[in-house]
């Protein structure tokens, strides 16, 4: 086995019915240069079991939470234990494209940049399994064409790739920065990819497909959730604060993109569930937030197609 060069941190809740997937996509790499952290974030189903027998292989390591304390908790208890120069993320639900590592790795130590950001699509249900989606428009605008030694100033669409396990970034850089996933809250990772974009003195993109995101068929992820009220709310807050990052930054293009991007596609579905919620603090609550962007929207001459704007104005009148 090659000398480890990055540490992948795979955390995982009852996820027994996928856990065998993603491990094996790991193993399945092109580079042997890895170690992975497994976290058992307190499961009561398999999961406990899958991951102490992949840990029977000194390629991985496995912290085990008696109790769950949700996903930012398990991947900063990980975080602590990593040795190696690079660090990235798999949900324990997720799976790797067989060159995802070999890709990222290459990119990132040739370059010095201090992340890299890879393309993603999704595997949905299908009659016979999952089946892998295209990539789609906001992520291939994220990460194509190739750039090496980039910045968000220069590259603003890449603030749209927004999840955890797209990147590979420096050890030394999360250290550097004290960067950490907030505990206790949903959506946990997009305030953090906002961070790291503002602070990486350079970024890589790559068109590359590296990770496959399931939508379980049985309905159990936090994103097939969202019309809970305190699903939804996470959801806001988490958009909400990952743009107040942007501002923050004086990224003002960055987060005018951001803006734009939530309001084409993540606001017209919340909206949609909120005219026949049975809930009037859900309705409130996507309200507020509708009026909040399309004042920044107005703001900033942003266009948005008619359709989504008919949605937009309905909403604002709640």
């Amino acid at each position: 086995m090659s000398t480890p060069a990055i540490t992948v941190i795979v955390p995982g809740r009852d996820v027994a019915a996928y856990a065998p997937d993603a491990l094996e996509s790991l193993r399945n790499q092109t580079s042997t240069q890895w170690r992975a952290i497994l976290v058992d974030d307190g499961s009561t189903d398999e999961t406990t079991r899958i991951f102490q027998e992949a840990a029977a292989d000194p390629r991985f390591e496995l912290i085990r939470h008696d109790v769950p304390r949700g996903l930012g908790a398990a991947r900063n208890a990980a975080l602590d234990r990593v040795e190696t120069p690079f660090v990235t993320f798999l949900d324990a639900d997720d799976e790797y494209t067989p060159q995802a590592l070999e890709r990222l790795v290459t990119t990132i130590s040739e370059s010095g940049s201090d992340l890299a950001v890879g393309a993603y699509v999704r595997l949905r249900p299908g009659v016979d399994g999952y089946v892998e989606g295209p990539v789609q428009p906001w992520v291939a605008a994220s990460t194509s064409p190739a750039r090496r030694g980039t910045t968000l100033r220069d590259h603003p669409a890449v603030s749209g790739n927004i999840v955890a396990w797209s990147k590979i970034s420096r050890i030394e850089f999360w250290r550097r920065h004290d960067l950490r996933f907030p505990e206790g809250r949903m959506y946990e990772d997009q305030v953090v990819a906002q961070r790291m974009y503002t602070l990486a003195r350079a970024i890589d993109v790559i068109p590359d497909v590296v990770v496959r995101w399931r939508e379980r068929a049985d309905g159990s992820s936090i994103t097939q959730h969202k019309d809970a009220v305190d699903v939804l709310a996470d959801y806001v807050a988490a958009m909400r604060d990952g743009i107040a990052v942007l501002d923050a930054a004086s990224q003002r293009t960055a987060a005018t993109e951001r803006v734009r991007l939530i309001l084409e596609m993540d606001t017209p579905p919340l909206v949609r569930i909120a005219s026949t919620h049975d809930d009037a603090v859900y309705r409130r609550i996507v309200g507020d937030f509708v009026r909040e962007l399309t004042s920044r929207a107005d703001a900033d001459a942003l266009a948005i197609n008619p359709e989504t704007k008919g949605l937009l104005d309905a909403a604002s009148l709640w």
